[in-house]
C-alpha cells in the first residue's frame, strides 16, 4: 500500500512540473515540438513530408529518448540541425524532389492540440521547425520532448510514456 501511495504521489508532483502547476504561462515551458512543413499541398509533397518525418523520427529517437530535460533535448536537437537537414535531404532526393529542406529550433505559435488524451493549449512554444522546400504545404506536428509520440513505421503514431515506464520498471514488470 505504501508502494502505491509513493508511486501516485510521485505522480502528482511529475504532472504538476509538467504542467506549471496549473499557471497557465508554465505549460509551453517544458515542451519541445517538432512541426514539418510540407513543400506543397499537391499529394507528391505531401506524401514524402510523411517520408521525411518517418526518417527524422527514427534518426532523432535515440537522442531525445535519452534526454531528462527539455534543454538537454533542445542542446541535443540544436546539435543536429545540419544532420537532420541532410536525413530530409537524403529522403527528398530518393523520391525526386530537389528543392531541398531545412531545418531550425525556434519559437513558433502553435493552436491547441490533443495527443491522445494529452492537451496542449495554444501558445508559443520552442519547436524543431523542418522545412521541405517552399514550407507551404500543410504540415505535421508533434511532441519531441517529453518524447510524447514516434511513427511505428506505418504511419500511425505511437504515443510512449517515459513515466509509464518508469512505473513499469518499478514494479518489475
Amino acid at each position: 500500500m505504501k508502494k502505491i501511495a509513493l508511486i501516485a504521489l510521485l505522480l502528482a508532483a511529475i504532472v504538476a512540473v509538467c504542467l506549471g502547476a496549473g499557471t497557465g504561462k508554465g505549460q509551453n515551458t517544458e515542451y519541445l515540438r517538432v512541426h514539418i512543413r510540407a513543400n506543397s499541398n499537391a499529394e507528391a509533397d505531401q506524401a514524402v513530408k510523411y517520408q521525411v518525418r518517418d526518417a527524422i523520427v527514427e534518426f532523432l529517437t535515440p537522442t531525445v529518448s535519452e534526454c531528462a530535460t527539455k534543454c538537454e533535448a533542445m542542446t541535443a536537437v540544436s546539435s543536429k540541425l545540419s544532420a537532420i537537414s541532410d536525413v530530409a535531404d537524403r529522403v527528398l532526393k530518393e523520391n525526386g524532389f530537389f528543392y531541398g529542406a531545412r531545418a531550425s529550433l525556434r519559437e513558433e505559435e502553435f493552436p491547441t492540440r490533443v495527443y491522445d488524451g494529452a492537451t496542449l493549449e495554444a501558445g508559443v512554444y520552442d519547436a524543431l521547425i523542418v522545412e521541405l522546400g517552399s514550407g507551404t504545404g500543410d504540415n505535421w506536428w508533434c511532441v519531441v520532448y517529453p518524447p510524447l509520440c514516434f511513427t511505428a513505421g506505418n504511419g500511425n503514431i505511437v504515443y510512449k510514456s517515459k513515466i509509464l515506464e518508469i512505473i513499469k520498471n518499478f514494479f518489475g514488470e
